[in-house]
This record gives C-alpha cells, structure tokens and sequence, in this order.
C-alpha cells in the first residue's frame, strides 16, 4: 500500500465527473436539481408558495414581476471502483494485483476526500458491493477491504460491469489488464469494420454511456508484458484456465506480440476518450509517485 505522504498530496485533488448528479444526499458535486447552495443558477416566475425570501427585488424594480433566484444544489457523486481479481493479475515481479490494490486506494481517497460516495466491487462477486461515504475518515474502512482481495480464476468483463447498480449518473473505474478473450482485439486484418466494432470492449463503453456512467480504464499492465525478454522454445501457460501453449520466442515473434499490444492499447483508449472517459496505461513497474501525480493527472480536477 501506499504511505500517507500520498494521500496527503491528494488532497487538492478530485475526480473529474462528465455527468451532473441528481441523489438526494449532501456532498460536494453540483446537482441538476435546484437547491439553496451558495452557487447562483437561474432565475424563474414567482409562483405560489415559493420561498418569498428568494425574490430578486432588482428585478422586480426593473420588469415589473416577481422572479425567483435559483441555485444550484450540491449533491453527492458516486465513483464506483471496479477491480478485477482473476488470476492474470497476480502476474509480474512488481504484481498488477499490488498495482491495482494501489490504484484503487488513490481513487477511493480521492472520492472520500471530495465527500463522493464510494462503491467498490470485486469483479467476481459483483453481488455484494462496498459502499463507503462519509469522507475521509471511513478511509481506513477500504484500506482494510482491500487488504482482503484475492485474485484467482476467470471472469467475465462485461457481465461484471451489467450487473452493477444503478445509483445514477457517475463516475465508474475499472481497473484491470484486460487480457481476457473477450476484450482482446483479434489480429491485424481477421476482422471486418463491422464486427470490430461490437467487440465486448465497444460494448461495455456503450453500457456506461447509457448509465451515464463516466468511464475511467486504467489498464494495468506488468513490466514483463510491456517488454518481452524471454527467449527460445517456451512451454506458456495459462494463469486462469492452466491452458498450455508451446512457442518459440525469437525476434519475429517478439515484434509481432509488440505491435498487437500497441494496436490493442490504442484501441481502448480511442474507444475511451470518444465516450469522454479517460485511458491509462498502468506499467506496474513504474515508480508509483510519477505514476499517480503524472500518468494519473488526465483523470483529475487540479
């Protein structure tokens, strides 16, 4: 986990929200609903039984009505963190499953912080969600929850993700490599534009659109599959299904793996930005300072 001279730099920081919020609870966010904050919004006829308070007297001296000034109220947000939890992310000398603990913590502070309420799920026991509000203080609360996790076995992306609840517009993080079947583009030219278009990536996108949900991918990746040095005839297995593959790494197959890889990565994170979501590539190797505070910094409001 990360030390507390972290959080203390995070402080100034939150969540950059595309959606406004509508919940009933207090919090920091701007709603669409109309309230008595501080923040001015628009003004409306006078009708009866509003507040007499809130009429604009300067107005009434300049048209000759009664309007009424309206503000905007400021709601609770929530920021759902999804962490995947299969067995491929226990991979690496600097685990992805310790990068994405990390991760996590760094978005649950930040939503604590701004006084959001939290939800966090296991993707494989999507069920039983943990919900956290209250501010920084129930920080300690996901320090814990995290601490918990286990990774092992499969999953399912895109299921995953449908079966979390609807709480309204937000902002959803998911956190994992995506190196499941599903989610992987196939080869250069086996595709047609049609089909690409409807993989299970395109189609989690899509279902957050519709929820209004902000996506925020952070793609976490180890150092080891950034950055191939294995060489000769390997025997590759599977972490999830124990599935074996005999193969022999040379330069040829190396480079072919490597331009996959980019393809792959930029296709999630053109699929991103055009849903106004923001795409990270997480190396787990990377000193966590630079990437919290730079590689992180598209995802927050300075």
């Amino acid at each position: 986990m990360l030390e507390g001279k972290f959080y203390d730099a995070l402080s100034r920081l939150r969540l950059q929200m595309s959606h406004k919020t509508s919940l009933n609870m207090s919090g920091s966010r701007k709603s669409v609903q109309k309230g008595i904050s501080a923040e001015f919004s628009d003004f409306r006829e006078y009708m009866q039984g509003d507040d007499l308070r809130r009429l604009d007297w300067n107005v009434y001296a300049r048209l000759d009505k009664l309007y009424i000034r309206e503000y905007m109220e400021e709601k609770e947000a929530i920021v759902s963190v999804l962490i995947d939890t299969s067995a491929s992310m226990d991979y690496g000398a600097k685990s992805k499953a310790e990068l994405a603990a990390d991760l996590a913590a760094v978005v649950s502070f930040l939503a604590l912080n701004n006084m959001d309420r939290l939800v966090l799920y296991d993707m494989k026991d999507m069920g039983r969600g943990f919900s956290v509000g209250g501010g920084r203080n129930a920080f300690a609360k996901v320090l814990r929850w995290l601490e918990g996790l286990s990774f092992s076995g499969e999953l399912d992306i895109l299921s995953a993700v449908k079966k979390m609840r609807n709480r309204g517009p937000g902002v959803t993080v998911i956190i994992s490599d995506f190196l499941h079947k599903d989610m992987l583009v196939q080869p250069s030219g086996t595709l047609s534009k049609t089909t690409a278009e409807h993989t299970s990536y395109e189609k989690l996108l899509q279902y957050l659109n519709y929820c209004k949900q902000r996506p925020v991918i952070l793609h976490t990746l180890a150092e080891e599959e950034l950055r191939i040095t294995l060489e000769g005839a390997l025997n590759l297995i599977d972490a999830e299904t124990n599935s074996k593959l005999r193969l022999t790494m040379d330069a040829r197959i190396i480079d072919r793996y490597e331009k996959e890889l980019n393809r792959f990565m930029e296709h999630m994170k053109k699929g991103c930005t055009a849903g106004r979501g923001a795409y990270v590539l997480c190396n787990a190797d990377k000193d966590r300072k630079q990437l919290v505070f730079q590689d992180l910094r598209v995802i927050y409001d300075i």
